[in-house]
């Protein structure tokens, strides 16, 4: 069997896997929540302001202050949403799969033995925000 054959069959299997099956649901029940997305709506346009306005020519500051504080207001109401939460598990979830199997399939190529070649050790992505603690 060729490599391609091979790569698409691990993408059937990845898609028949748990971690795949969560993330479809968890998409789905973010992209179904109104409020979640009228919330990124809001997020995406106060943004788009905070943008026009830091580019004016003399800006207002004061106006500037007071967008930066509500999108931060509208940004931890997305985060507290659950269906969010789910989609940001859900997705941390099949991004560390993908890791590991990128990881397995670089270290192949760098001449590990595929019986036993795998992501051995976790390294710091060096943001905080989203880490449950250092290991």
């Amino acid at each position: 069997m060729d490599i391609i054959a091979l790569a698409r069959q691990l993408g059937k299997a990845i898609q028949e896997d748990e971690r795949y099956l969560q993330l479809q649901v968890a998409r789905q029940n973010s992209d179904g929540d109104t409020e979640l997305q009228n919330a990124i709506g809001e997020f995406n346009l106060k943004r788009m302001a905070i943008n026009n306005e830091a580019t004016k020519d003399p800006r207002d500051d004061e106006k500037l202050q007071r967008l930066n504080t509500e999108l931060r207001q509208v940004y931890t109401e997305i985060m507290q949403n659950p269906n969010m939460i789910a989609y940001n598990h859900a997705k941390e979830s099949m991004d560390a799969l993908l890791k590991r199997v990128n990881a397995i399939v670089a270290l192949c190529v760098d001449g590990a033995d595929p019986e036993t070649a795998d992501l051995t050790e976790e390294s710091c992505g060096g943001s905080c925000a989203s880490c449950a603690g250092c290991h």
